[in-house]
């Protein structure tokens, strides 16, 4: 079995993910039509601070691509490496894509602010994989990183 994930928390330890990421996923997407809405303009920002943003919708069947990128229905869909999955899903939501990030196996899940699920975290961890939970990634990136 391999190491251990680490629960992110440390605003050096932020940083440092921050600064080894450049692909991420984001799991949750709305679309462009959903204006204003926190799972559209958190990746939008993302893009435009140079992050390779792959949307991950979870409704919208009819959309084939978001911010002008084709999206994937699955994690495990996406070629290549993801550096991390940016999840806007309720923590109650969780569950149900724990089993397609681990097949995945990005380096990290960042959840969202207000989304935690302890227990969640804690597979991820288990697997490999490092979590920052209860964040806004946009926040922490201005933040820590000045964008």
């Amino acid at each position: 079995m391999g190491a251990r994930g680490r629960l992110i928390e440390s605003d050096d330890d932020l940083r440092a993910l921050l600064s080894r990421v450049r692909r991420i996923a984001v799991l949750g997407i709305k679309t462009e039509a959903q204006r204003d809405q926190p799972a559209i303009e958190v990746p939008r920002y993302l893009e435009r601070v140079g992050f390779d943003v792959i949307p991950v919708p979870v409704y919208y069947p009819e959309v084939e691509q978001i911010l002008r990128r084709p999206v994937f229905r699955r994690l495990a869909d996406i070629p290549g490496e993801v550096d991390l999955v940016d999840v806007f899903r309720r923590p109650k939501d969780l569950a149900a894509h724990l089993d397609d990030i681990l097949a995945k196996r990005p380096g990290a899940v960042w959840l969202q602010e207000g989304i935690r699920d302890d227990a969640f975290a804690e597979t991820l961890l288990a697997a490999g994989i490092d979590v920052v939970q209860d964040r806004c990634l946009m926040v922490e990136h201005r933040r820590l990183m000045g964008g």
